[in-house]
């Protein structure tokens, strides 16, 4: 699994021209692409990352607050997150100009980990998580503080 994990001051989701999710004020964008070798134990270990990361700055101006240490400051109809599915992010570009997606996990796959992975991260924080809807076309919108953004890949733990 790989996900590019944005700080952002306010997002929302839009499908067929209506908003499905949004949040105001701080929290987190995640874009999360699945790969056909990826398992429930992938989705754990994302989970832990992201309920932890610490990315919020505390009384001093230093990023040193998580997601869930902003609960409840921050907060809008969707808690402070949102989860947007992306098998884009297993592009492979190394041959011609046209994108190859043989990477990406087909929907048998990607469906289940995608819902477990939202599920273990409304758990994880307490409160509900956002989220596009798989295989739809989505109009994402956020501002990007800082800006921080940060990429995790569970093939990649070191």
């Amino acid at each position: 699994m790989r996900i590019v994990i944005q700080r952002a001051k306010g997002a929302s989701v839009m499908i067929e021209g209506r908003k499905h999710a949004d949040f105001q004020g701080l929290g987190y964008v995640i874009l999360l692409g699945i790969e056909a070798t990826d398992t429930p134990d992938d989705v754990e270990w994302l989970v832990r990352k992201v309920a932890s990361l610490r990315v919020f700055d505390d009384e001093n101006g230093v990023m040193n607050r998580s997601i869930t240490d902003i609960a409840g400051e921050h907060e809008g109809a969707d808690g402070n997150i949102i989860v947007v599915s992306q098998f884009t992010l297993f592009a492979s570009y190394k041959k011609g100009s046209r994108p190859s997606w043989l990477r990406a996990a087909t929907h048998d796959i990607s469906v289940p980990l995608y819902e477990l992975f939202i599920q273990r991260l409304s758990d994880a924080i307490g409160r509900p998580v956002g989220h596009g809807e798989f295989g739809a076309d989505m109009k994402v919108s956020l501002t990007n503080d800082g800006p921080v953004t940060i990429l995790m890949d569970t093939h990649n733990k070191e």
